[in-house]
């Protein structure tokens, strides 16, 4: 068995290995992202309504003093028609 032929192809492999680690480095320094103007609008439409807060306190707050006190009143043919309206828009 021969030494200097082994070690003729491990030089070989190697350098065919170190031109592979070069040219995938190569193809990730080509990448770049852009985003549209319409995207940047959208981020920025998520990111108000995330901060926002999902309870409207001007309109709760009233409903629930008067829940407390026993003065809010739904009349059934009020709560039946709203009943029928969601249903038919299913």
């Amino acid at each position: 068995m021969r030494i200097e032929a082994y070690t003729q192809v491990q030089q070989l492999y190697s350098s065919s290995k170190v031109s592979r680690e070069q040219s995938v480095q190569k193809k990730g320094q080509t990448d770049q992202v852009q985003i549209s103007s319409k995207g940047l609008d959208l981020q920025t439409a998520t990111a108000a309504v995330k901060g926002a807060s999902d309870i409207r306190y001007d309109v709760v707050e009233p409903l629930k003093k008067a829940i407390a006190n026993g003065t809010y009143n739904v009349s059934g043919e009020s709560f039946a028609e709203k009943l029928l309206e969601k249903y038919e828009s299913l």
